[in-house]
């Protein structure tokens, strides 16, 4: 039976009662399961669908058969869209690799208005929808529909121009302009030019949009932005499926993993050597717990997964070390449980995904106290907040880490307390109730 905590409906009065019927949700997002946004936005699908709301998932590219995800038709468009907006930036760019897939213009992308799966929604929330997916046009065409509109922002791309991170500038507040992800420096640039469109398609929607960021620190920029500010923002994590997580017994678990040194870390990216993964940082604090004395490098074991631009980065890892490449999600609980810490040296994450799944395993993190980690760590609680860019603080909550005499099972039933599917589904509802003026 439904629960009546969580399931949403439509009210429609009548003289002798109320016909109820299961309200409908369409996620958009660019990829099924590529990227942390897609592994998202495709967990919480799952927990609406647990809570009683029919959603669909509409992607570019379906890489499963689940019949709750729908793809966007003639795939050789598709390429095409993404193929001319990386062509376009790449003029903007002045013919540049760099910063060419930091930025996104939005000037061509699929209108999804007339798809069975847009008409028969009664909410659509956008989440990642960049690299050809939607064009801004399409975005003002899904606005204009009158149907309410949640967005859920991985990134800072719905209130700027064009950057997805914003390292610091703060031109976004206003009107963007003099992007230091461009060439040159004009008020006028790309990057205005794209912030004066956004602006214009959110000031001429007739739809209801709520914002969603899933970080108070992401949230404190989004306010802060005359494109998103004006609008309700509201903090919600990530859904992390914990059922999928479990907490294994650590030493039957480096047994497995082949592992014989004391004190183990993990440290997972998309793209592990990417500048904003900060993975220098975790080198310097290695060699820095080396240097003091108190580890040898048969110690430490360094627990790598994800992909590389380059393997050559693998060569200056001063400890003993496992790169396992992509790893599917069921292997995941045993890498994290053979750990006693995961750690973050990003630069900047809007959410911090494996910490959580970390957590969920039993494993303390360790990360920079700089962005949407300190939503996740209770400093010297339940992990460790090192000192922003400080590869010494960094090694200081390391050394924590090791010797922290912390109860795994109370790590794990904390993450399950505060980011359950359960909970996240029926913050996400209450926002749909809103929106469509009904009652759960």
């Amino acid at each position: 039976m439904d629960n009546p905590i969580f399931l949403c409906k439509f009210a429609t009065l009548n003289e002798k009662n109320t016909i109820f019927t299961t309200m409908r949700v369409l996620i958009v997002n660019t990829s099924e399961r590529t990227g942390g946004a897609a592994i998202a936005a495709n967990r919480l699908k799952d927990a609406l669908n647990n809570s009683g709301v029919k959603t669909m998932m509409l992607v570019t590219d379906k890489e499963t058969d689940d019949i709750t995800v729908a793809a966007l038709p003639h795939k050789w468009l598709l390429q095409w869209h993404f193929l001319w907006e990386r062509w376009c930036l790449f003029l903007h760019l002045h013919f540049k690799r760099r910063h060419l897939f930091e930025v996104d213009m939005a000037n061509c992308g699929s209108d999804i208005t007339g798809m069975k799966e847009f008409q028969e929604a009664d909410v659509i929330h956008l989440h990642w929808v960049n690299q050809g997916m939607l064009s801004l046009k399409s975005i003002a065409k899904i606005l204009q529909s009158g149907k309410p509109v949640v967005w859920t922002m991985h990134d800072m791309w719905p209130a700027t121009g064009i950057c997805h991170l914003t390292l610091g500038c703060t031109h976004y507040q206003d009107s963007c302009g003099n992007c230091a992800f461009l060439p040159g420096d004009s008020k006028n640039d790309l990057s205005a030019k794209v912030f004066k469109k956004k602006l214009k398609i959110l000031s001429n929607a007739k739809s209801q949009i709520h914002f969603v960021a899933v970080s108070t620190w992401l949230k404190g920029l989004a306010d802060q932005s005359l494109l998103t500010g004006r609008f309700p923002v509201d903090v919600i994590p990530n859904v992390i499926d914990l059922n999928r997580f479990q907490l294994l017994e650590t030493q039957d678990c480096r047994s497995r993993l082949l592992i014989k040194a004391p004190h183990v870390l993990a440290f997972g990216a998309y793209k592990i050597d990417a500048p904003i993964k900060g993975f220098n940082y975790l080198i310097q604090a290695l060699k820095i717990l080396l240097q003091s004395g108190k580890y040898t490098k048969k110690d430490i074991h360094l627990i790598v997964f994800g992909g590389m631009y380059n393997e050559k980065t693998l060569k200056e890892i001063p400890v003993e070390y496992s790169y396992m490449g992509y790893v599917q999600e069921d292997s995941l609980s045993q890498i994290y449980s053979a750990s006693d810490a995961v750690v973050s040296s990003s630069l900047y994450e809007t959410f911090g995904q494996t910490l959580v799944e970390a957590m969920a395993c039993g494993c303390l993190p360790v990360s920079f106290d700089n962005s949407g980690q300190t939503d996740i760590i209770d400093h010297l609680e339940n992990g460790y907040l090192a000192k922003y860019k400080s590869p010494e603080s960094l090694a200081e909550g390391l050394d924590w880490a090791f010797h922290a005499e912390k109860d795994r099972k109370q790590i794990h039933l904390a993450a399950v307390k505060k980011f359950s599917s359960q909970s996240i589904a029926a913050k996400y509802i209450k926002i749909y109730n809103s929106l469509t003026k009904t009652e759960a």
